[in-house]
């Protein structure tokens, strides 16, 4: 016999539902909208693992709460969260709050619907069609394909698995033995995903033949030349090579027409990984950055990166028009692919994917393209490049800043050197002991909650920052307070 006492569940009362969703968004408004994004407001809130979890009271019983305590573990969710849409947030390449793409954000969440069938997600597979099309318009293509994928790392993956189904599609049915050894080729600046998506495929790390960049960043395509000689002096068969426009820590741009020129000459798949540089394109100013990305074969970009569309907006798209992607990935399951529909299957685009349930990501993007336009998403682009540019001239004239290099992009790395080791650049430490103080000033600014900003070795230099330039609500004001800022943390060192 069912137990009488009432439940503390919202199931069946509308009413009471609809009461606690608004307020919930009451306090999403508050505490992230309003003080989410006033400079005013601490970044984050650092405590220790485990005070946190006293704090959050993590652990799950069997009696549930009242409404009150839930309203109140939001609240505590989003205090002791970091705020990655402040003004103070330059940790990584996404940052800011747009309010339509968060609007999407909201009712693509609310209908909670999957992304693989017309007849579920009606709305959804033309909108992502229409927005995809958009995207690789700005790429320079008139026809192709393309899906949102659940970041760029899987868009990635995803164009190293087309490049090999591509050149043996026997490999969809008997795997690795219907292959020989492959071989495929980028910068030592790639992403990690290209390793990984190696490692993932079965291909092996070792087929990842690292190129040379020279010291900007960028992939040298002679050295791309040579390393494909070598590669089949050795027995393996080249098929991809991944090019990068916006590498992860300089901002570096791949010499894509050169890189096209050698794809073309060996009949390699062209990938171009433009997570971070893709929304360059928008800007007719910048977008010389990206000359011959039209000559790619697959393009990945992240709108949630430089246009604020928020996580996760990731499209890979394709030059192909032989469906590619469904004859890759598909596999007819006929319980949700059924060919006797009412309407044309055509639209069912959810075997183009190796998900089943896909999120709909497009609708963030599409909303936030219709409130600001092209025009709006162009200007916000070319404001981030005059910002950074801001932050440089600005960087040149205080004591104890220095670039690691000139920057192409809003990447702008830099050492900041403490009073100890001004005038010691000769000396036989100072590399050594220079690396050291950006590990203590991030400790510094998390632990205060006044900034965040990323740091890390790259090649043979030791730690340095690297700024990025990326949200919308940026002003100069912004930058002056990260000099200043830096300067207070490090004045003892």
């Amino acid at each position: 016999m069912a137990d009488s006492k009432p439940l503390l569940s919202l199931d069946g009362d509308p009413m009471a539902a609809e009461a606690l969703l608004q307020d919930v968004f009451g306090i999403v408004v508050d505490e992230v909208v309003r003080k989410g994004t006033s400079a005013s407001e601490k970044v984050c809130e650092w405590k220790e693992p485990e005070e946190l979890k006293q704090l959050l009271d993590l652990e799950l019983r069997g009696e549930g709460e009242s409404q009150q305590q839930i309203l109140e573990r939001c609240r505590a969710v989003i205090h002791y969260s970091v705020k990655t849409c402040h003004p103070r947030f330059f940790n990584q390449l996404f940052s800011g709050l747009d309010p339509h793409a968060l609007a999407g954000r909201i009712i693509t969440e609310s209908l909670n619907t999957s992304q693989y069938t017309y007849e579920i997600a009606p709305v959804f597979v033309l909108m992502e069609e229409e927005v995809l099309r958009k995207l690789r318009a700005l790429v320079g293509w008139s026809s192709g394909d393309g899906v949102f994928c659940p970041g760029g790392s899987i868009s990635n993956m995803y164009a190293v698995n087309l490049a090999r189904y591509q050149r043996y599609p026997d490999c969809k049915q008997r795997g690795l033995r219907a292959l020989p050894p492959l071989a495929l080729f980028t910068s030592k600046e790639c992403h990690y995903s290209i390793k990984k998506g190696a490692a993932f495929l079965g291909l092996g790390t070792d087929s990842v033949r690292m190129v040379k960049a020279d010291e900007r960043g960028k992939m040298i395509p002679e050295d791309l030349e040579r390393q494909i000689s070598l590669a089949e002096a050795e027995g393996a068969v080249p098929f991809l090579v991944s090019a990068t426009s916006g590498t992860t820590v300089l901002g570096a741009f791949d010499p894509l027409e050169a890189i096209a020129d050698v794809c073309q000459r060996h009949g390699l798949w062209l990938h171009v990984d433009a997570a971070w540089g893709g929304s360059v394109l928008l800007s007719q100013t910048h977008r010389h950055l990206l000359n011959g990305i039209q000559r790619a074969d697959s393009v990945a970009w992240n709108p949630h990166k430089l246009l604020s569309a928020g996580l996760q907006c990731s499209a890979l798209l394709l030059r192909d028009t032989s469906n590619l992607l469904k004859r890759c990935h598909g596999s007819q399951a006929s319980y949700l692919f059924q060919q006797d529909k009412f309407y044309d299957v055509a639209l069912d685009t959810g075997d183009k994917v190796v998900q089943c349930g896909r999120r709909v990501d497009c609708l963030k993007l599409w909303l936030m393209w219709k409130a600001q336009g092209g025009q709006g998403l162009e200007r916000r682009v070319d404001q981030a490049f005059a910002l950074a540019r801001y932050l440089v001239e600005e960087l040149k004239k205080r004591e104890g800043f220095e670039l690691v290099m000139e920057p192409e992009f809003v990447n702008v790395c830099f050492w900041f050197v403490p009073p100890s080791l001004r005038g010691k650049k000769g000396s036989p430490d100072y590399s050594e002991r220079l690396a050291k103080v950006a590990p203590v000033l991030k400790e510094r600014m998390v632990r205060k909650g006044s900034m965040m900003i990323g740091y890390q070795p790259h090649g043979s230099c030791g730690n340095f920052f690297r700024m990025v330039v990326a949200n919308p609500a940026l002003t100069r004001a912004d930058m002056d307070f990260l000099l200043n800022e830096l300067e207070r943390l490090g004045q003892d060192l």
